[in-house]
């Protein structure tokens, strides 16, 4: 029998999934570093948090395979306790317990206090918007609502977060400025939907307040949208993010689909119609408006012709950004009990010619940036390039803009004024004016 290790517990936390979860994380980490605790993202320790994903398939295997490996690291004596928290452990507890017995103790999403205890620590209250971050110094997500009250038919979320709960405006802003006090000058704005923001607290959809409080906090420089939601998209954000330099031309609104028939069944709240309107609205009262977008190809029911106005449609708004995400059979969601009737291998061709299509636009859309400068921010130094971003990009999943670093020297968390001297589908290549 192995002896247990005599260091001093070291605690290794470990992020799957969305930014959401790396938020929570990062909390957890605030809260353990306050107890004295020695804590970790993503390194060596003898005491494993495994803060799990359990969105779609590919994202629960993930998480299954990571525990699984850790919970081997402790049958070896690498690895001494292993802890599970996040959505899959909130969605399948009683699962896992029987099938992964090993791991020490498993955790909701709702569970801190709980965890921090198990792992000898104390849950401080006064610690609002204390977070240990993980990101690069000049970024960082702020997370302004928990859960959601949507009824997609496709999507999990409620069953793993829960209903909508907003965090009060003071909260935020007392949490931006410790943020910015840290060096931090963008926010990300996260939530499940951001456009219900308010609804809870105030009884009206306060997203235009929330950013008009925030941009008053000293160091903050640019200010991002992630995750609205097209149905009741509150239109008073749109003369915020027109209207303030601080607000960035941007947003994040997955659409999922555009047919009539699959948006009804997807239970989205909208249509073809009214969803076009939203986006020339957008564009017209923001002109230059970067829109990130999301799609979802082989939904229950989707034929080829649904998928061939869906491609056409894509081929006419010409998104500045956009994943597209084949449909996952999801338990205990409304369209759980419709037949998963789409093929494998369908989905993937449909997914792969979408994205095709949209290499091909983000191409044109470069070409025109050559010459032309931009205020960029230098979030890192890769091989021989400083790697920036335009304010029309978001970190890890939008274009970037690469400076030659053997030619030119920038620092990074600063922002620069960059011209654009190249472009390829995703990248951008450039070099700093008055070098």
């Amino acid at each position: 029998m192995r002896t247990k290790s005599l260091k001093k517990n070291k605690i290794n936390v470990v992020t799957l999934g969305c930014s959401k979860n790396l938020y929570d994380s990062e909390v957890l980490m605030g809260q353990l570093k306050a107890n004295g605790k020695d804590v970790a993202h993503e390194q060596e320790g003898n005491v494993v948090v495994i803060n799990t994903c359990g969105f779609i398939d590919n994202a629960k295997e993930e998480s299954v395979n990571t525990i699984l490996d850790f919970v081997q690291r402790k049958e070896e004596g690498s690895v001494d306790k292993v802890f599970v928290t996040g959505c899959l452990s909130e969605r399948y507890k009683p699962d896992l317990e029987k099938e992964i017995p090993n791991v020490d103790q498993y955790f909701g999403t709702t569970e801190l206090p709980g965890l921090l205890k198990a792992l000898g620590a104390d849950y401080k209250h006064e610690l609002i918007g204390e977070r240990l971050t993980t990101t690069p110094k000049n970024y960082a997500y702020l997370k302004i609502a928990e859960g959601c009250d949507r009824p997609c038919s496709f999507c999990a979320i409620p069953l793993m977060r829960g209903g909508h709960k907003s965090k009060p405006i003071n909260e935020l802003v007392v949490e931006a400025q410790k943020l910015a006090k840290n060096g931090v000058k963008e926010l990300i704005l996260i939530a499940q939907d951001l456009t219900y923001y308010g609804l809870d607290l105030y009884k009206k959809r306060n997203l235009a307040e929330l950013l008009q409080n925030l941009v008053k906090v000293d160091g903050i420089e640019w200010i991002r949208l992630h995750y609205a939601f097209p149905t009741g998209f509150p239109e008073d954000v749109l003369d915020v993010i027109r209207e303030e330099p601080k607000v960035c031309n941007y947003i994040d609104i997955p659409l999922q689909h555009i047919n009539d028939e699959l948006l009804k069944s997807m239970r989205r709240g909208t249509n073809h119609k009214k969803t076009t309107d939203l986006l020339k609205k957008f564009r017209a009262k923001v002109p230059g408006m970067a829109i990130r977008t999301t799609l979802i190809v082989g939904y229950p029911g989707e034929t080829e012709e649904h998928y061939q106005e869906l491609k056409e449609w894509v081929k006419e708004m010409r998104f500045e950004r956009l994943g597209c995400f084949t449909y996952s059979h999801e338990e205990n969601t409304h369209a759980y009990h419709l037949e998963d009737n789409v093929p494998e291998e369908v989905k993937m061709q449909r997914a792969n010619e979408i994205m095709e299509i949209q290499s091909q636009i983000s191409w044109e859309l470069n070409q025109e940036k050559i010459g032309k400068t931009f205020r960029c921010v230098i979030d890192r130094k890769e091989g021989n390039h400083f790697v920036g971003r335009t304010e029309f990009d978001s970190p890890d999943v939008d274009n970037e803009v690469l400076i030659d670093a053997s030619e030119y020297y920038l620092k990074t968390g600063d922002f620069a004024q960059i011209e654009i001297t190249d472009a390829a589908d995703f990248d951008l290549f450039g070099k700093p004016v008055n070098a």
